[in-house]
């Protein structure tokens, strides 16, 4: 079975790849294979919209089972912010970087009990005929104070979790054990099973 991640984001591929490197007889194709597959605009109200979206999309046009996934990171002192908009919180085309810089800022004032924060994942698979399942995965912690560690990508140089390690901090079966995107997928991965045994 062809399955085709729906991303071009080769950090975000490689983590959904190591989550799932124990189903067998699955070969996964990313977006960088279909050069003709355009950007996909992430419009929806929620990262279930973004994620099956993105699936039904890739699905359609491929004709093969596509996973996808949206997710965000969530700060309880900004409301929630920047959630869906994790992606481009400093601008469309802002870095990793320029994304933790502004977070980091907004924080500046706020001590370490108000910096409590989650990451959310939700991660999608659709079939070429629109049948489309989904899975949530969440991860807790909170913002730190400077960006630590060289793993990872988005903001996991700032995303501190209760042993006081950055995401970026730690190794990937480290980080794939306890990230919501490691949730998810897990969870995703019981479907694609039971769609192999069709």
């Amino acid at each position: 079975m062809e399955i085709v991640i729906s991303t071009r984001n080769a950090g975000k591929a490689k983590e959904i790849m190591e989550i799932l490197h124990d189903l067998k007889n699955v070969n996964f194709l990313t977006l960088s294979e279909f050069p003709d597959i355009g950007e996909i605009i992430e419009d929806g109200e929620s990262y279930l919209e973004n994620a099956i979206k993105k699936a039904l999309y890739v699905a359609h046009i491929t004709k093969k089972i596509s996973i996808a996934d949206d997710s965000g990171l969530e700060v309880e002192a900004l409301g929630g912010r920047p959630g869906i908009y994790s992606a481009r919180y400093a601008g469309k085309f802002a870095s990793d970087y320029e994304n933790n810089r502004k977070l980091l800022e907004e924080l500046r004032d706020i001590p370490y009990p108000g910096r409590k924060a989650r990451y959310v994942c939700v991660a999608a698979l659709a079939t070429s005929s629109g049948e489309v399942f989904w899975e949530e995965g969440v991860c807790e912690g909170y913002i730190g104070f400077e960006m630590r560690g060289s793993n990872g990508f988005g903001y996991d140089p700032i995303f501190v979790i209760h042993s006081g390690k950055t995401m970026a901090e730690l190794e990937s079966r480290e980080k794939n054990s306890i990230s919501h995107r490691g949730k998810a997928f897990r969870k995703l991965k019981n479907i694609i099973e039971g769609l192999l045994k069709r």
